[in-house]
């Protein structure tokens, strides 16, 4: 294990035998592996007390143990987030608990890189749990009953939760041998032939890591650029900015292009699916859309047609995101289309909501020679536009 250890994570003095238990498991694998206790109120015998993490709080120790719930458990969230930032000897990190206890330890483990492991046994596992894994890749396992206490149930759930995260912890994934450096890329449905041809082209060089654009997808992109984990990224497809600003079920966060920002990565980005604004089954479709332009996807998916005003309150957004990065960047512009159903005879072709989403693109984005907006007569599923992807993402990483 190369003196690294498993951090077993939760609240000791309501918790304390089945963190003990799920500690000793990992151990008797041959794990090394530590309590850490994060109460804020009584406590109890840990391997790392909850005041030694309270004190990575940037006010202090005080700053948590306020005697108040509320505040006390934000200040540790915040506290054991920087407690795990500071360690160097992760080798996984497993967690027990209910709601509150699940988005403390969660938070620490969003924090963490991609690739560490990350185990969260929680009693909300089996209902939407987005908001606390979020872009990160932390396993989520239903603890069937409450974490209260040992019994029948409880024993055999945190046993195998125990023995997963030893495994992962011991077995990591073998290094590849002359590893190609790793190229991040956006993609819908309505995208796909363009993302196809571009990794197709590309991945005799990079190791080509597509990503979704279901809001989620983009986050995790944007997390493993600000890893350090990505060479580039060729972000054709920008459909969560369309989510984010009307409503619609796969937003961005308002971060979406920081990463490129903060890191100065080559970055080649364009509009793709940005004509349309996802929700789920047509009877889900807000009110006030009822009257829009829809399209049924699938049964479970509806797009609706973004409007010229929309589009042009989009292209300010992402321009002035555009404006916040100091690296290489151009942004293509497929005057042929944005989607697969935004061509010539599709239900989504709209010319004028398209040179809204351009004019405004241009009207705001501010040009230097690291910073470029380029037009191009095709649509972006054709092979040129793909070829042009290509070409400047080439072009601005030639002796890099």
């Amino acid at each position: 294990m190369n003196g690294r250890r498993v951090y077993v994570a939760g609240t000791c003095d309501t918790k304390a035998a089945e963190l003990a238990y799920v500690r000793d498991l990992i151990a008797a694998d041959g794990v090394p592996a530590a309590l850490v206790d994060l109460s804020t109120a009584g406590g109890g015998a840990a391997d790392v007390a909850a005041r030694d993490v309270a004190a990575h709080h940037p006010d202090g120790a005080a700053a948590v143990f306020t005697g108040d719930r509320g505040t006390a458990v934000a200040a540790m969230t915040e506290a054991f987030t920087r407690f795990m930032l500071a360690q160097g000897d992760v080798a996984g990190v497993i967690g027990l608990g209910g709601s509150g206890n699940t988005a403390l330890v969660t938070a620490a483990m969003r924090a963490l890189p991609i690739g560490v492991p990350k185990l969260m046994v929680s009693t909300v596992a089996s209902a939407n749990v987005a908001p606390y894994v979020g872009p990160s890749d932390i396993a989520m396992m239903y603890s069937v009953t409450d974490i209260a206490g040992l019994n029948r149930i409880s024993r055999v759930i945190l046993a195998n939760a125990a023995h997963a995260i030893a495994g992962m912890a011991r077995a990591a994934a073998p290094p590849q041998a002359a590893e190609k450096p790793a190229l991040g890329l956006t993609m819908f449905g309505v995208t796909t032939p363009c993302i196809e041809q571009v990794t197709q082209q590309l991945r005799g060089s990079y190791d080509c890591l597509v990503f979704h654009a279901t809001g989620t997808g983009g986050q995790s992109m944007e997390k493993l650029a600000d890893s350090g984990l990505l060479a580039g990224l060729i972000d054709a497809t920008t459909t969560e900015v369309a989510d984010l600003l009307i409503g619609g079920v796969f937003p961005c966060t308002d971060d979406r292009f920081g990463a490129v920002a903060r890191t100065r990565l080559p970055y080649v980005g364009s509009c793709g699916a940005l004509d349309m604004v996802n929700f789920g089954a047509m009877a889900s479709v807000p009110a006030q859309f009822r009257g829009r332009l829809l399209y049924a996807h699938n049964p479970n998916v509806t797009l609706m047609r973004t409007t010229a005003e929309e589009c042009a309150r989009i292209g300010r957004w992402i321009g002035e995101r555009l404006n916040r990065c100091t690296g290489e960047v151009r942004f293509l512009l497929p005057e042929g289309g944005v989607s697969l159903i935004d061509t010539p005879g599709q239900p989504f072709h709209d010319p004028a909501a398209d040179a809204a989403l351009f004019a405004a693109l241009e009207a705001t984005v501010q040009p230097t020679p690291q910073r470029r907006l380029i037009r191009l007569p095709h649509a972006i599923n054709e092979v040129a536009f793909a070829d042009a992807l290509v070409g400047q993402f080439r072009a601005i990483t030639q002796g890099a």
